[in-house]
């Protein structure tokens, strides 16, 4: 008996008992290593790697320049920012006695920093896919809707907080957040029994504006996922159309 009628028979036998035994990956993966190869082949390595990275491109540039027009933020329930949960119930009352306008001023400047600051998360995005790994493709291939997604927050969340925070104070300076909130806080005093709370603006809205920005990258991954028509390019079918 030949060596590679030898081995071809070893891999049939190796198939069989470990497909009953429910390893049918790890059969596949034998079969790939012995001298005979199936005739059907699944996109190699390299391919695999460069449709993640392709779709998780097209899907952060999609939902950064979402979030990034006017009122990406503050037009998108889903993701609107509100007012931090410690003063919800205080804005409320406000707004019944006379302060509606700087509530409402306050929310929509907390957004409009959301909206200005989010251009700068794009190349944060593309370093974290530039340095990702062919196991974490694998792995984002394989996972559910949102694997990409949850990879970004598992991986890059502190970087993309302490690279996004500066950015979005910043910003809230110049649409004037700081002045809002005191301009709405003002009002406590005239209140009875009202007692200020002290809230982290900058930590807030960095906060809420990366929560948005991810909510809005998990969309854009389960539309290349489950929508054949948001697979743009010949590699996203390749890869994505299995």
């Amino acid at each position: 008996m030949t060596r590679t009628v030898a081995a071809f028979l070893f891999s049939i036998l190796l198939i069989s008992y470990q497909a009953s035994a429910g390893l049918l990956d790890d059969a596949l993966k034998a079969v790939e290593q012995s001298p005979v190869k199936s005739s059907q082949k699944t996109p190699d390595d390299k391919t695999t790697a460069s449709g993640l990275k392709e779709a998780l491109e097209i899907g952060t540039k999609n939902a950064v320049k979402e979030v990034s027009k006017t009122d990406g933020y503050f037009s998108n329930q889903a993701i609107k920012i509100l007012l931090p949960e410690k003063i919800r119930k205080a804005g409320d009352l406000l707004s019944t006695v006379g302060y509606k306008k700087e509530v409402d001023n306050f929310v929509l400047s907390m957004n409009r920093a959301a909206e200005k600051a989010a251009p700068k998360a794009a190349p944060i995005f593309a370093d974290a896919i530039k340095h990702m790994t062919f196991d974490d493709a694998q792995k984002i291939l394989r996972g559910g809707n949102t694997a990409a997604t949850d990879f970004f927050k598992e991986k890059t969340r502190t970087k993309l907080f302490d690279e996004f925070k500066p950015v979005v104070t910043g910003s809230m300076d110049n649409v004037g957040v700081a002045q809002s909130y005191k301009k709405m806080t003002a009002g406590y005093s005239n209140i009875p029994l009202m007692k200020k709370e002290d809230i982290d603006l900058d930590n807030y809205v960095t906060n809420k504006s990366l929560d948005g920005l991810f909510h809005m990258v998990g969309q854009e991954e389960q539309k290349i996922r489950t929508d054949p028509a948001a697979r743009a390019t010949d590699l996203l079918k390749k890869v994505f159309g299995k």
